[in-house]
């Protein structure tokens, strides 16, 4: 049987090809070489459906050698339309899939598989810097979806080892970064398009799943399912409930990081970027009420709404303020926005300059400047920043390209875990229920030290990083 027909949890194990890849190299310690251009990359899966099935059909040109997922049925879904057959555009995955070899526990994948080059992670954020960890400490290229890591203590971790080992091509998966317009922002803003920014607002319209609400009671997890995987390094066993998996974890304080550490690696990415505000030194948020039956001791989903307001006091052009939206809240309409002009709702950002206005949509889409002389000044400014090949969708593609040699990642672990903090800063702040003070050089909050403790995470057995 194959994955496409609705394969059982035991039977699906490697086909001739798989086989035949078994003990291609002499073992993962060269697994970081750049290959040549035209030579496929040997790859593993990890977070196999979902959004891991989307970034996976764009690397069926390689050889898919291992998927890694804890609900096969679920896999198998995620390659049908709408209409309840097989997706033309993942016709190609299917195939891959089915000649990979399939593993549950990625621990088990990463013992066995040998012959691994490169892994792409799309599991739920608490898994995140657990499965990128173990890969890179064996030299794996890794590709892992956003938010990079569930805490800023796993973001310094993974900063740390793609510092030691810069052979090694990282990538967070946040397509924005590979995108034209996003680009454009970027030479907008440092072109002066604005003239000098020194107030952002993001907004975005998620969550889009269930939020600010008590834990539901656990109800029997479907057969397919392997739930004490599925809580992995999660501190906490709530018993399974489908407010919990397959998409709504998102919500739910021991495995997701809300709708900031969803969206803000799209909308807070050229602000960061553009802007080089480092880290923030001030952060407050601002929310709606937490569910009352699991505050203050176990928080169980993040609120419903929230205000984060983001102060960069060591910016490099000066301080800025930024202000972040969820929930379905927006900012306040500027005086000087034409009066034609729509903030959308689905989201976007704002940058307010002393000498126009620039806004975009959520992945740096549609930019557009206000304001007096700003439209020549931005028709002056050149093109300074390299286009990725195929735009929003070749950030994955690009990733491969890298890893080949043949050109840079669009956003390595280099830049994405300082954008990374930052997000996760935002949900300390919130934990914490309380302004923090921030000290990026040590990373240490100094006005509350206990809010230290939201920095990082206690780990299950079996789980520690």
């Amino acid at each position: 049987m194959t994955i496409s027909e609705g394969i059982s949890r035991r039977t699906w194990l490697a086909g001739a090809a798989a086989t035949a890849m078994a003990g291609a190299l002499p073992g993962v310690a060269q697994a970081a070489r750049r290959r040549k251009a035209g030579d496929k990359i040997n790859i593993a899966v990890i977070g196999a459906g979902g959004m891991g099935a989307a970034n996976a059909s764009r690397l069926t040109g390689e050889n898919i050698v291992a998927a890694c997922d804890v609900d096969f049925d679920h896999v198998a879904k995620s390659l049908l339309g709408r209409d309840g057959n097989t997706n033309p555009e993942r016709v190609a995955l299917r195939a891959a899939y089915d000649k990979a070899e399939r593993f549950s526990d990625y621990r088990k994948l990463f013992d066995k598989r040998k012959d691994i080059e490169a892994v792409l992670i799309a599991t739920p954020d608490h898994h995140h810097a657990v499965a990128a960890k173990m890969a890179m400490e064996r030299g794996l290229h890794v590709y892992v979806q956003k938010p990079l890591t569930y805490t800023v203590a796993e973001s310094r971790m993974l900063a740390e080892l793609a510092r030691k080992n810069p052979k090694l091509v990282t990538q967070m998966g946040n397509q924005g970064h590979s995108g034209d317009d996003g680009r454009r922002v970027v030479e907008l803003l440092r072109g002066g398009a604005i003239g000098n920014v020194r107030e952002v607002h993001a907004w975005t319209n998620r969550p889009i799943w269930p939020q600010g609400i008590a834990r539901p009671d656990p109800v029997a997890k479907p057969a397919s399912l392997d739930w004490d995987l599925w809580l992995g390094p999660a501190s906490v066993d709530w018993g399974y409930n489908p407010d919990y998996a397959h998409f709504n974890w998102r919500g739910w304080t021991p495995f997701g990081t809300g709708a900031l550490g969803d969206m803000g690696a799209h909308l807070l990415d050229f602000p960061v970027w553009a802007l080089e505000p480092g880290l923030p030194t001030r952060v407050e948020t601002r929310h709606s009420r937490w569910a009352s039956r699991d505050q203050p001791a176990q928080p169980g989903s993040w609120p419903l709404a929230g205000l984060t307001f983001f102060e960069f006091g060591n910016a490099k052009g000066g301080p800025i303020k930024l202000t972040w939206y969820d929930g379905g809240l927006m900012p306040p309409t500027p005086h000087d926005l034409p009066a034609e002009v729509t903030m959308t709702p689905d989201g976007g950002v704002l940058y307010i300059g002393d000498q126009g206005m620039l806004m975009h949509e959520t992945y740096g889409e549609k930019p557009v400047v206000f304001g007096a002389g700003a439209a020549e000044r931005a028709a002056a400014v050149p093109r300074s920043l390299p286009r990725i090949e195929g735009g929003l969708q070749g950030h994955e593609r690009n990733w491969l390209a890298a890893i080949r040699g043949e050109t840079q990642a669009s956003c390595p672990f280099a830049y994405a875990t300082t954008l990374n903090e930052t997000m996760l800063l935002g949900m300390v702040a919130l934990r914490a229920g309380r302004p923090i003070t921030y000290d990026g050089n040590a990373a240490r909050i100094t006005d509350a030290a206990d809010a230290n403790t939201l920095l990082t995470r206690d780990y299950r057995s079996g789980w520690t990083i």
